[in-house]
C-alpha cells in the first residue's frame, strides 16, 4: 500500500471520472482492495446502479439486512471505479472496531497515514485530501455510525474531490447522502451462487435443480445463507439441507477460519443486528414475527402494544429497524393506501425465536387472530357497497395472515368457533374470488369441529354448502345445507334458514328442477323482506330466481326480475352481483336473437367478473361470447370454448351437469364443427384451453374497449395480481394458509348471515 503524499501546488487534473477530459489515470495506483477469493456472481444490475450513483453523489450509504452481501458489492464496485480515481480507492474495515474513539485513527492508518504525520489523525486526514481525487469506502459502519457520520461530513466537507462509499445496515442520516437499499438475490441468482459455490466442496453438480431451488427461496436469497448452504454439501445431500432448513440457525455455521466472526454462523450474522438495537427495538422485532407475510401500521400499533411499548412509540420504533434493515418496507402501497412492512423469513425466524423465550408467543397470536377476524368482519360489511374492488384487494393483500389466524383458531377445539366464523365471513372472497378449493378446504376443517356455537356453525355450514354446489359437488352441498336447515329451525335462526333455502334453490336451478327452484328462491327471498336482509347475496337470490325463469322459457318474468336486481345493485354501488346480472341479461337477449345486446351484455359481465377474479363467472360468461363470436371469427370463437374449458377445470365441475348451462356451448361447438372442419376446430379449442382462461378474458376485453386491457390476477400461473400479489396457481392447486381475529359476529342487517 502506497500512503498519499503531500500535495503539491493544486494540479489541473479533473475532478472525477465523470467530469474528466480523457486523460487515463496515472499507472499504479495508490489505493489498498483485497484481492477477490471467489467469483462474484450475480448483481450487475445493483453494481451498474451503485456506480451511476458515485458519479451522481459525494456519498452513497449502502444498507440492507446481514448477510446480504453489501461489502461484497461495495469492494467490487470499488474494483470497477479504480482508474477514474487519480489518488486511488481506500479501505478502511470497521467491522472489528469497537471503540468509536478509535474510528479516526483506523480510518488515517487505511489511508496509509499512521505515523507520518504529528498531527492528529483527523487534521492529517483532511490536510491530504484536500486537494485529492479518490474513493474512501467504509465497510460496516452500522455500530458506529454517529462517530462515522461526523467524520464523513468532515472529509466531505475538506475535500471537494472526495467520494465515499458506506457500507452498513443503517444511513449515515447526513447531508448529501445517497442511499442504496440492497435487496436480497433473486431466486435465479441465488441459484447460480449456490451452484458457484457448492463447486469448491463438490466434484459433480450439487443436486436436483428443483431442491437447489427450494433451498434458495426459503434462505430468501440472502447470499451469506446460500453461501453457508452450499458449505454443507460436504457431509448433506441438497434434499437433506432443504428437510433441515426450518432450523437454519444450527444448521448453517461455518468452519471457514478466514471469515468475520459475524459472519460465520447465520444466527451470529443476524444476531449483530439484534446487538445493534435497542430494548423497545428488540422487543418490537420480536412481536413483529407473529405476522405472516406482510402488514400495517394499523396492525402493528394493536398487536404489538403495551405498556413496555406504548402505541404512540411503535411508528418511531418501527422507523428505527427500517432504517437498521431489519424490517423491509415493501415497495408498493397496500390496497388501503396504507405503507406495508415485513421480514425477512430468517429475520422472522430469529424474532420468533426471541419472542418464546419472553413467553409472549401464545398471547400474540391470539391478539393477531383478533385483529384479523376483526378485519374479516368489516371486509364482509364493505362488499355490499361501492368499495367491493378495494375490499378483494385488502383479502388478498392479507390472506396470508389470515391463513395464520384460521390455522390458530383451528388448533384449538375452544377456538374452533372462531375459526368456523371465519372461514363463513370470508365466503365472499372464497366465492366471488376464485378461492373456491382452498375455501372449501378451510370450511371442511372447520366444520370437522363442533364448535359450540350453533349461530356460527350454521353460517359455516350454508357457506359450505355454496362452495360445494359451485364446484359441483351435489351430495356435499346437500348434507352441509340440510344440516343446516335442521340447525336453524332447532336455534331459532331464522336468517342461516334463510340463506339455507337461498342454495338449495341455487342447488335446484343448476340441476334442472326448475319448478323447485322458483318456489325455493320465493321463499327465502321473503324471508329476507320480514328480516330487513339486504346485501349481496340477497340480491343475487333474486337474480338466481331470474335465472330459474329464464330458462323455463319465462323470458319476460326473468327480465323484469333481473332488471330489479341491476338497479339494486346499480343503487348501493355493489357490482359482483351486477355482472351475474348482465350475464342472465345477455342470455335473455341472446335467446331473443338480439346479439349485439347479448354481445354488449357479455362483454360488460366478463370485464367485471375479470376485476374480481371471479373464474366460474368469467368461465360462463366466456361461453356466451363464444357463439356471438362464431360469426366473424370462428377460430376465436373455439378458442373460446377452450379457453372456456380450462376455466371449468379450475372450478372443478363441469357446468353442474346441467343441460340449460350445457346447450349454448354445445350449439356453438356443433356449427364450429361443421363451418371450420373437425381438424381446424380441435386445433383452435386446443390453443385456447393452452392460453387459459385468462388471457381469453383479457383478449375479450381489450378487443371490445379497442385498447390494451388493464392488469389482472392470472388464474394459472406466478406473476402479480390486480390489487398487488403473487399470482397463484390454479384453484384446484391452491396451498391451503392461516388466519382470524377473535370479536363477536357483526349484529348490523347488512352482514351475510
Amino acid at each position: 500500500m502506497r500512503p498519499f503524499e503531500d500535495p503539491g501546488p493544486p494540479a489541473d487534473r479533473p475532478r472525477h471520472a465523470s467530469e474528466s477530459t480523457g486523460r487515463a489515470a496515472p499507472a499504479g495506483l495508490p489505493g489498498h482492495l483485497p484481492a477477490e477469493l471467489n467469483r462474484f456472481v450475480g448483481r450487475c444490475a445493483e453494481a451498474a446502479e451503485l456506480v451511476g450513483l458515485l458519479a451522481a453523489g459525494r456519498l452513497v450509504t449502502v444498507t440492507g439486512v446481514g448477510g446480504v452481501g453489501k461489502s461484497r458489492l461495495a469492494l467490487h464496485t470499488a474494483r470497477r471505479l479504480q482508474d477514474r480515481f487519480c489518488d486511488g480507492v481506500w479501505l478502511a474495515e470497521l467491522a472489528a472496531l469497537r471503540d468509536g474513539r478509535l474510528l479516526d485513527h483506523t480510518v488515517a492508518e487505511a489511508l496509509g497515514l499512521a505515523g507520518s504525520s504529528v498531527r492528529p489523525p483527523r487534521s492529517a486526514m483532511l490536510r491530504q485530501l484536500a486537494e485529492r481525487e479518490a474513493l474512501l469506502v467504509l465497510d460496516g459502519c452500522e455500530h458506529l455510525v454517529e462517530e462515522s457520520a461526523e467524520l464523513v461530513d468532515a472529509l466531505l466537507r475538506h475535500a471537494p474531490g472526495l467520494r465515499v462509499l458506506v457500507t452498513g445496515r443503517r444511513p449515515l442520516e447526513i447531508a448529501g447522502e445517497h442511499v442504496f437499499v440492497l435487496p436480497p438475490l433473486p431466486v435465479g441468482e441465488a441459484v447460480e451462487l449456490f451452484a458457484e459455490r457448492a463447486r469448491a466442496v463438490l466434484a459433480g453438480p450439487p443436486g436436483p435443480g428443483e431442491a437447489v431451488v427450494e433451498v434458495c427461496r426459503r434462505l430468501d436469497g440472502i447470499p451469506l445463507a446460500v453461501e453457508l448452504a452450499a458449505g454443507r454439501l460436504r457431509v448433506l445431500s441438497v434434499e437433506q439441507i432443504a428437510h433441515r432448513i426450518g432450523d437454519r440457525f444450527r444448521l448453517l455455521a461455518s468452519s471457514s477460519r478466514s471469515a468475520l466472526p459475524r459472519h460465520q454462523t447465520l444466527r451470529t450474522a443476524v444476531g449483530w443486528s439484534h446487538e445493534l438495537c435497542t430494548a423497545q427495538e428488540r422487543l418490537l422485532w420480536a412481536r413483529l414475527s407473529v405476522f405472516a407475510g406482510d402488514f400495517d401500521l394499523e396492525a402493528v400499533e394493536y398487536l404489538c402494544s403495551d405498556e413496555d411499548l406504548p402505541a404512540d412509540r411503535v411508528l418511531s420504533v418501527l422507523d428505527e429497524l427500517v432504517a437498521q434493515s431489519v424490517v423491509v418496507r415493501e415497495g408498493a402501497v397496500g390496497a388501503e393506501g396504507q405503507a406495508r412492512y415485513r421480514l425477512l423469513e430468517t429475520v422472522r425466524e430469529y424474532g420468533a425465536g426471541w419472542l418464546a423465550e419472553l413467553g409472549e408467543t401464545e398471547d400474540l397470536r391470539r391478539r393477531h387472530r383478533d385483529w384479523y377476524l376483526g378485519l374479516a368482519t368489516w371486509c364482509e360489511l364493505d362488499w355490499f357497497g361501492p368499495r367491493q374492488a378495494e375490499v378483494a384487494g385488502r383479502v388478498e393483500q392479507e390472506l396470508p395472515n389470515l391463513r395464520l389466524a384460521l390455522e390458530y383458531s383451528l388448533g384449538d377445539p375452544e377456538d374452533a368457533h372462531l375459526g368456523q366464523y371465519l372461514a363463513a365471513t370470508l365466503w365472499f372472497y372464497w366465492i366471488g374470488c376464485g378461492r373456491l378449493a382452498e375455501g372449501q378446504h378451510w370450511l371442511d376443517q372447520a366444520l370437522a369441529w363442533e364448535g359450540g356455537h350453533a349461530q356460527t356453525r350454521a353460517k359455516a355450514l350454508w357457506v359450505s354448502g355454496l362452495a360445494s354446489l359451485v364446484r359441483g359437488q351435489v351430495v356435499g352441498a346437500l348434507g352441509a345445507l340440510h344440516e343446516c336447515l335442521e340447525l336453524s329451525e332447532a336455534e331459532g335462526d331464522s336468517t342461516a334458514h334463510a340463506y339455507a333455502l337461498q342454495m338449495l334453490g341455487c342447488l335446484a336451478v343448476v340441476s334442472d328442477d326448475l319448478p323447485r327452484a322458483k318456489s325455493l328462491l320465493c321463499e327465502a327471498l321473503e324471508r329476507f323482506r320480514e328480516l330487513g336482509e339486504l346485501n349481496a347475496l340477497v340480491i343475487l337470490a333474486q337474480v338466481e330466481l331470474a335465472m330459474a325463469h329464464a330458462f323455463d322459457g319465462e323470458l319476460e318474468t326473468a327480465l323484469t326480475l333481473c332488471e330489479e336486481a341491476r338497479q339494486l345493485s346499480a343503487d348501493s354501488g355493489e357490482r359482483w352481483v351486477l355482472s351475474y346480472a348482465l350475464y342472465l341479461l345477455a342470455y335473455v337477449h341472446m335467446v331473443r336473437d338480439d346479439a349485439a345486446r347479448a354481445r354488449e351484455l357479455s362483454v360488460q359481465c366478463l370485464t367485471i367478473k375479470r376485476e374480481f377474479h371471479d373464474v366460474l363467472g368469467m368461465t360462463i360468461a366466456l361461453e356466451h361470447l363464444a357463439p356471438l363470436t362464431a360469426a366473424e371469427d370462428p377460430e376465436r370463437s373455439a378458442a373460446m370454448l377452450g379457453a372456456a374449458d380450462a376455466g371449468w377445470r379450475v372450478v372443478g365441475a363441469r357446468r353442474f351437469g346441467s343441460r340449460h348451462f350445457e346447450n349454448i356451448p354445445a350449439a356453438c361447438r356443433a356449427h364450429l364443427l361443421a363451418s371450420l372442419g373437425e381438424r381446424v376446430y380441435e386445433a383452435a379449442y386446443a390453443r385456447g384451453r393452452k392460453r387459459g382462461l385468462l388471457a381469453a378474458v383479457d383478449e375479450a376485453v381489450r378487443r371490445a374497449s379497442g385498447g390494451p386491457a388493464g392488469p389482472a390476477r392470472a388464474v394459472a400461473g406466478s406473476g402479480r395480481t390486480a390489487h398487488g400479489s403473487t399470482g397463484r396457481l390454479p384453484e384446484r392447486e391452491d396451498a391451503p394458509g392461516t388466519a382470524q381475529p377473535a370479536v363477536p359476529p357483526p349484529t348490523g342487517r347488512r352482514q351475510a348471515g
